[in-house]
């Protein structure tokens, strides 16, 4: 059981970091067609395995960090941009929905080893 403990920790931080950002993203009444219609789009990402496993590690990792919409959304605050506050909260919700699924930062080494677990 100890060993499952951080996985399950994991998962469970990533349904925090979905619902937080949900949360935030209704509460701003952004409308659901965006929500929607922009859910999937940091899976663009997959195309960088077409150069390759290495590339597509790295074009994956580099959409499914927290980093790229915390920036974002810290800059839309700061500058009163709401459209880059609403993108990064889908952007948090659709990361922390994978952490949720189980799904984690790649490897270079292959697509399916992960942080989190092999898929």
């Amino acid at each position: 059981m100890p060993r499952r403990l951080p996985h399950a920790l994991l998962r469970l931080e990533g349904a925090a970091l979905a619902a937080g950002a949900l949360v935030l993203y209704v509460r701003e009444d952004f409308g659901l067609l965006p929500l929607l219609v922009l859910a999937l789009a940091p899976d663009i990402s997959f195309l960088g395995y077409l150069a390759g496993a290495r590339a597509g590690a790295a074009a994956y990792n580099a959409l499914h960090t927290t980093v790229g919409p915390l920036a974002l959304g810290v800059t839309g605050v700061l500058t009163g941009t709401a459209l880059a506050v609403q993108l990064a909260l889908v952007w948090l919700a659709h990361i922390g929905f994978d952490r949720l699924l189980g799904y984690g930062l790649k490897y270079p080494e292959s697509f399916r080893e992960t942080h989190l677990q092999r898929v």
